[in-house]
């Protein structure tokens, strides 16, 4: 079979698997969940075996030390994707809540109510525990869900599939509401985003290069974020203590996530009593530190920031430094620079604090909290299927609400229009 039927069947499929979790109840769900996890659990040698040839490529491939930690599997990971199977088990099901009831003048109720997307595609690198995690998410919001995993994950994410498939038909669960797509080929994606009409939805997970391919080739609505490049602004009126530790966490506490911070940005008035300690505090973590001129006089020891480094995405032990004037040149930066993913003030001025709120136009804006914070369990979604900086339909964390859509409901009682 070519690839284009190869895939075309596998979401005419996953089509029939969604119509079928259509009739399902929360009950039949978490069940079947709670089935998938247990199954994990129990296979997870059957897992470690197929995850062991994935690591094996990926070594003869030259793949970083950083990338093969990102493929492992092990039994404390398989157990902490078990875990999250459970507690996703555990979340109000959004499917069938009702919003907005109100009574119009001819005496009929409109309002709307909340269903599943349908079919939704997720295209990722990597991780295999992101088979288990958008697996999860999406069948407890009702949606069928077509996997395509990254090729360097291909063993391992079969494996995963296959223990998913196998608990979801023993639970009565249709077993194609979770479809794999395990050719390598790019061919592949780029049929998948072909199948508006039988793919509702596509969700991209991985680098920027991926992510902009994946967009510009879709006829089917992505939702994704393509970078995140964060900002974190110390206010003249900030707690200096609570900065440097706010600022010291979004930094250093995990740097290869899209929610680390890339730019710190000082007002001029605090720079000289706050930047001395906290440059310190920075290189003994290992950072690396770029400054503005103005910063650079504060201590000369830093590179030379260049314009296009305030665009970069580090993913690493990385941080410009900027002193800026006030609020509103802070602003101004995040204007022009951030990708509009998670940014934050540190001020106990509140009237400063609500104008950055109202006027940081990104998917997640803090005041006095990490950057690092924007995660949908640290929100009380319990989970994400990743982060959107689009404006449409989600923005932020994406949980199991955002995994849904809804529709227009009418009761009346002979209702006619004149």
């Amino acid at each position: 079979m070519d690839i284009k039927s190869f895939v075309l069947n596998k979401a005419k499929a996953a089509k029939e698997g969604a119509r079928a979790l259509a009739k399902v109840s929360s009950k039949e769900k978490n069940n079947a969940l709670l089935e998938m996890a247990e199954a994990l659990k129990k296979r997870g040698q059957e897992l470690i075996k197929e995850n062991k040839k994935d690591i094996a490529a990926a070594e003869k491939k030259g793949l970083s030390k950083a990338m093969i930690d990102r493929l492992t599997l092990n039994d404390k990971r398989i157990n902490e994707m078990a875990q999250g199977l459970i507690e996703v088990a555990a979340l109000p099901d959004p499917v069938g809540e009702i919003l907005k009831m109100r009574q119009r003048p001819n005496g009929m109720t409109v309002g709307k109510m909340r269903v599943p997307i349908g079919v939704i595609g997720i295209i990722y690198e990597s991780r295999p525990n992101v088979t288990a995690d958008a697996t999860s998410l999406c069948l407890k919001a009702g949606n069928a869900v077509i996997l395509r995993g990254g090729s360097e994950a291909i063993n391992s994410n079969k494996a995963i599939v296959k223990i998913l498939r196998d608990s979801a038909k023993a639970s009565g669960i249709h077993e194609d509401a979770i479809a794999f797509i395990d050719i390598p080929d790019r061919e592949a994606v780029m049929e998948m985003l072909k199948l508006e009409g039988l793919i509702d939805l596509i969700i991209p997970r991985g680098g920027e290069s991926l992510i902009r391919t994946v967009t510009e080739n879709s006829r089917i609505p992505v939702l994704k974020h393509y970078k995140g490049v964060c900002h974190v602004f110390v206010d003249r009126d900030a707690d200096l203590k609570m900065a440097g530790e706010i600022c010291f966490n979004a930094k250093v506490q995990r740097p290869g996530t899209c929610n680390a911070m890339e730019t710190m940005l000082v007002d001029k008035k605090i720079a000289k009593a706050f930047l001395p300690s906290m440059i310190k505090r920075f290189k003994s973590a290992g950072v690396k530190l770029k400054g503005c001129p103005e910063t650079r006089k504060i201590d000369k020891s830093l590179a030379p920031l260049r314009e296009e480094d305030f665009h970069m995405e580090y993913l690493d032990l990385i941080l410009n430094i900027k002193t800026v004037k006030d609020i509103d040149e802070a602003m101004e930066h995040i204007a022009e620079y951030s990708s509009a993913h998670s940014d934050s003030i540190v001020t106990k001025d509140y009237a400063k604090g609500m104008r950055f709120l109202r006027e940081v136009d990104s998917s997640a804006v803090f005041i006095n909290a990490s950057t690092r914070l924007n995660d949908g369990f640290q929100f009380g979604l319990g989970a994400e299927i990743g982060i959107s900086t689009d404006k449409i339909h989600a923005r932020g964390p994406m949980g199991l609400e955002e995994l849904t859509c809804t529709k227009f409901i009418v009761f009346g009682n002979g209702q006619v229009r004149e």
